[in-house]
């Protein structure tokens, strides 16, 4: 897997400790925006797959903080595959970026900061729909 122009990887600061290690980030420091909304992705299989969508206007931030996975990444001409398996690596997805998660190792968890509260009309959820929306953008 590669980095790419399609996201920017991100590293966020990590505290050892022997009482156990601490990662923490902050928006507009580490994390490049404003943190409007959190969710995570938790009790994945190996053969399941998530996300396979675009956003207009969301930026999101995806750190696998437990376990591993594949984030795939599409902007209608180039294609990139990203492992993520470290807790405080993450990567930045812009809008108008296809993404999915696939690969899930056991015990995976997802921690997704956005840049925006939950809108559906923000999402692309239609591969066709999402490569016309980004031909009209450009």
């Amino acid at each position: 897997m590669k980095n790419t122009h399609l996201t920017q990887k991100i590293k966020l600061p990590i505290v050892l400790d022997e009482r156990g290690d601490l990662v923490f980030g902050e928006s507009k420091k580490h994390i490049p925006f404003i943190i409007k909304r959190i969710f995570y992705i938790f009790n994945t299989k190996k053969k399941d797959k998530r996300g396979f969508h675009a956003h207009k206007k969301t930026i999101l931030a995806l750190f696998c903080i437990s376990g591993s996975a594949v984030i795939k990444l599409d902007n209608g001409q180039n294609k990139a595959g990203i492992l993520l398996s470290k807790p405080n690596e993450g990567v930045i997805i812009p809008p108008k970026i296809w993404h999915s998660m696939e690969d899930f190792a056991p015990n995976t968890i997802f921690l997704c900061l956005a840049s925006e509260l939950f809108n559906e009309n923000d999402y692309l959820r239609n591969y066709q729909v999402f490569k016309e929306y980004i031909s009209k953008c450009n």
